[in-house]
């Protein structure tokens, strides 16, 4: 088996197809259009129309124009001017799909990814009121003591410490159990 074979089956093993049908069902909930019939999850997002269409629904004018028709490098121009409005979102880079990933549908897990990454992104924007995907992210819960609540913290060992809580090996004999006689 060559080595590009073993990369493409690792790779197919990575996708999980429970999350790509939440991903398209998010995708068709926010633009409000169901994909093309007889194909794929990756067919459907390889031209990057249905995904500048989602990310205009999220940030209205997020993307002035989209390529509908043209050659090949229009429609990558399209997944490129998606990845850009992502980053502008506010999603981290080290979320954002390579080009490749999906218009060679070389890594298609990754694009599902990026599309989770965007779903948390848009709880952070309180002026997104559609539906989100996948879960929350957490919640800073700064914490303010005053003096006296931090000075009685002095006092205690934390567990942290290395305390055992008393606990000895006195008593034990370790080693010398059993005397061996050799021979008379």
């Amino acid at each position: 088996m060559s080595l590009e074979r073993q990369v493409r089956a690792k790779l197919a093993g990575k996708r999980n197809p429970e999350q790509e049908k939440e991903a398209q069902e998010w995708i068709e909930t926010v633009i409000g259009a169901k994909f093309p019939p007889g194909e794929t999850f990756e067919e459907a997002l390889k031209d990057g129309i249905i995904l500048c269409k989602l990310m205009n629904k999220i940030k209205p004018g997020s993307i002035p124009k989209i390529n509908t028709s043209g050659a090949s490098f229009k429609m990558m121009e399209n997944i490129n001017l998606f990845q850009k409005a992502l980053k502008d979102y506010g999603v981290p880079d080290l979320d954002v799909f390579q080009t490749v990933d999906l218009w060679e549908m070389k890594d298609i897990s990754q694009v599902t990814m990026t599309l989770f990454a965007l779903g948390r992104e848009t709880y952070r924007h309180p002026e997104w009121t559609g539906p989100y995907l996948g879960p929350k992210p957490a919640e800073e819960n700064k914490r303010e003591f005053d003096e006296e609540t931090l000075a009685a913290g002095q006092t205690i060992i934390g567990l942290q410490a290395g305390t055992n809580k008393g606990a000895t090996q006195a008593g034990q004999n370790i080693g010398a159990g059993r005397k061996i006689i050799l021979g008379k």
